[in-house]
């Protein structure tokens, strides 16, 4: 939108004659619409023959995300991607509308977001299926409360994240992440979400895991471990006491990481002879110097415990080194968390098992848009119209996963762009 703003006289102050335009200075601001709600009118009109009796003819009504429901797709993905893209909890949202007007009850609100859920199921289910069949997998957990009538307090239930991303070493598989919701965190939780995964798992050190792959022993399943949550372990040693041993390992690790950086987006093969280049020497004097270290001192202290987590784990900490796809850390699949736990913050908790599953499958699709660079709201307020509408089949939902969509909607920007 642009204004222009013209003196209130344009005369020559000397000799009274017409001044002529010679440039102009432009600036520049930003402006805000607030998001506005409308009431979008649809007439079916009905036809009938005057000569004939019950020869009626009407167009089919549009199918709605909720039967019979005052909201459009649009607004149904508006209320779902402020919760869980941006974490505005319900009653907030419902407070909002209320500021423009509108009356929207918060069970209203809730019964929407579980009709989004609903339909977007078997697409969510497409995303876990496509993140399993990859050959390597990041896997966290996160404590997600619910409501538990009776006991007068929540239950403390859990999501669990599977999530890709190949681009540290330029691998095929697009970057995505998949919740689970669970009612515990025990090994049975672990085996049936990770059923028919074969692969390599890269994990923190949480015994769930190991026990998984002992029950699993066939199951192909490579357990790789986490450094940066080793790394903790010695920096809340320094914090406490300081420790010169402390403060030497992560000083050791910090120079593992700064090779890390240099070879980020390299190709798997340059990721491994430079790690087993410069790398493993690092590596091998640290283990050395932590065992040396574990002989001479308490076994119940707090640098004692974080030494053995570390030679524990060994194995796993190090595969990296002879794997370029395997990264130094999990960090990838914790930063998928931190949305869950803003959004927990807010909404304090799920109001059950099954607001809980509706959880895990609309964050999913949401937080996968956003690893690919989409605006939530675009993405999932075009792949709910076409799911609710039939324009996409199940049996052809791999089109509506987030990096297929993005690939048919950029060819389709580049063929109108050519066209014009």
């Amino acid at each position: 939108m642009e204004t222009t703003i013209e003196p209130d006289n344009t005369a020559c102050p000397c000799c009274a004659g017409p001044m002529h335009r010679i440039g102009e200075d432009v600036a520049e601001a930003l402006d805000v619409i607030p998001a506005i709600v409308r009431v979008l009118r649809t007439v079916r009109p009905k036809y009938a023959c005057r000569c004939c009796a019950g020869t009626v003819v009407q167009a089919a009504a549009k199918p709605r995300v909720v039967d019979g429901g005052m909201a459009t797709t649009a607004l149904v993905a508006h209320v779902v991607v402020a919760k869980f893209a941006w974490h505005l909890p319900l009653y907030r949202q419902a407070q909002m509308f209320a500021g423009q007007g509108i009356v929207l009850d918060r069970s209203t609100l809730v019964f929407w977001v579980r009709r989004a859920a609903w339909w977007l199921r078997p697409l969510y289910d497409r995303l876990l299926l496509y993140i399993r069949s990859q050959q390597r997998v990041y896997c966290d957990e996160t404590p997600l409360p619910r409501l538990d009538p009776g006991r007068g307090r929540t239950k403390v239930c859990q999501l669990w994240a599977q999530a890709v991303d190949d681009r540290p070493w330029q691998g095929p598989a697009m970057p995505a992440v998949g919740y689970v919701y669970a009612e515990g965190r025990d090994t049975a939780a672990v085996q049936e979400q990770l059923a028919g995964f074969d692969g390599i798992l890269q994990v923190d050190g949480y015994a769930a895991y190991k026990a998984l792959v002992r029950r699993r022993k066939r199951a192909g399943i490579r357990l790789v471990f986490c450094l940066a949550h080793a790394r903790r372990k010695f920096v809340a040693v320094f914090k406490t006491t300081k420790s010169d041993v402390a403060r030497d390992v992560i000083a050791r690790i910090g120079a593992v990481y700064a090779i890390e950086e240099r070879i980020r987006g390299t190709a798997a093969d340059t990721r491994r002879l430079v790690r087993q280049a410069e790398t493993r020497p690092i590596m091998a004097a640290l283990r050395a110097r932590l065992m040396e270290v574990r002989s001479e001192i308490s076994g119940q202290s707090s640098l004692a415990k974080a030494i053995a987590y570390t030679l524990g784990h060994w194995d796993g900490l190090v595969a990296f080194l002879d794997d370029g796809r395997i990264d130094v850390d999990t960090n990838a699949v914790e930063r998928t968390m931190r949305p869950i736990g803003v959004s927990r913050k807010n909404a304090l908790f799920a109001g059950s098992a099954a607001g809980g599953r509706d959880w895990a499958i609309l964050a999913s699709l949401i937080n996968s848009a956003k690893l690919m660079g989409l605006d939530p709201f675009t993405y999932l307020a075009d792949a709910l119209e076409r799911i609710v509408s039939g324009a996409v089949k199940v049996n052809d939902l791999d089109r509506l996963l987030p990096w297929a969509w993005k690939a048919e909607r950029d060819t389709a920007l580049a063929v109108e762009v050519r066209a014009a």
